[in-house]
C-alpha cells in the first residue's frame, strides 16, 4: 500500500490568509491536532494546534509560520514511511507531497492505525504465539516446519527488536485456535515463548476433570 492511496477526503489544507482563530476551528471539526498550510498548490509547512494556541487569534498563518519546516512523505512511498513519520513525531496527520512538495493530501493516524491493524492480521482469527530468540537464530522454514506438523498453518508472521535486549520478538498468527501441541513442539525445540493466546486443549481437559472430581464430591 503506498502512502497516496491512503490519503483521506475528509481533510482540507489551511490557507496562508486564515487567521489563528479559524484554523483552531478547522482543526477542532476535522478532529485532529495538525494540519498542512498550502500555498498555491504547495506546502509550506504542517502547523501544530499547540502552536496556535500560544499565538493572538488574528493574526494569519502567513506571518507566523514563513520559516516553519516542512514535514511531509512522498506519495509514491510504502504506508510504513508515513507510520515513522507520525509516530516519531506524534502527529496527527501526516501530509503526503509529489515533486517538489506539491501537495496531494493527507492521511491520518486513525487511517494507518486501522490499515496496520489489518496488516498485521490483529483482527483476524486463530490463534497468537510470540516467540522470542537471538535475531540469527529465526527461520521461517524451521518455524513452518514446526507448526504445520500439528496440522496447523502460519497465516500472518511479523518481526521486531526488542529495544532493550535486542532480541528478536517473533509475532505468529496460524488457523486455528488450539495451541497445546504447537506450544509443547516449539519448547522441545528450545522456543522460548514469551506469549500464547488460544485454546489449550490439555489444560481445559485438566479443568473439566476437576469440575468432574469436584461434583462427585458433592454428591
Amino acid at each position: 500500500m503506498l502512502n497516496q492511496q491512503l490519503i483521506s477526503p475528509l481533510i482540507t489544507a489551511l490557507q496562508p490568509g486564515q487567521t489563528v482563530e479559524q484554523a483552531l476551528l478547522q482543526m477542532e471539526d476535522q478532529e485532529v491536532a495538525h494540519l498542512p498550510l498550502v500555498k498555491n498548490g504547495k506546502l509550506e509547512a504542517l502547523i501544530a494546534e499547540a502552536d496556535l494556541l500560544d499565538a493572538s487569534s488574528n493574526n494569519t498563518l502567513e506571518s507566523l509560520f514563513q520559516y516553519s519546516p516542512i514535514i511531509a512523505v512522498a506519495a509514491e512511498q510504502h504506508f510504513l514511511t508515513a507510520v515513522a513519520s507520525l509516530v516519531g513525531r506524534q502527529l496527527t496527520v501526516v501530509p503526503v507531497v509529489t515533486g517538489q512538495y506539491e501537495y496531494i493530501g493527507c492521511i491520518t493516524a486513525q487511517q494507518l492505525l486501522q490499515y496496520l491493524a489489518q496488516m498485521i492480521g490483529a483482527n483476524s482469527g486463530g490463534a497468537l504465539l510470540v516467540v522470542e530468540m537471538e535475531p540469527h537464530q529465526f527461520s521461517i522454514s524451521e518455524l513452518s516446519k514446526l507448526i504445520e506438523t500439528n496440522d496447523a498453518h502460519i497465516t500472518q508472521l511479523n518481526t521486531a527488536v526488542h529495544p532493550e535486549t535486542g532480541m528478536l520478538l517473533v509475532t505468529i498468527r496460524i488457523n486455528k485456535n488450539e495451541v497445546s501441541d504447537i506450544v509443547a513442539t516449539l519448547q522441545r525445540y528450545d522456543y522460548h515463548l514469551v506469549f500464547y493466546s488460544g485454546e489449550e486443549h490439555y489444560e481445559n481437559e485438566l479443568r473439566q476433570n476437576y469440575q468432574h472430581l469436584m461434583n462427585f464430591l458433592t454428591m
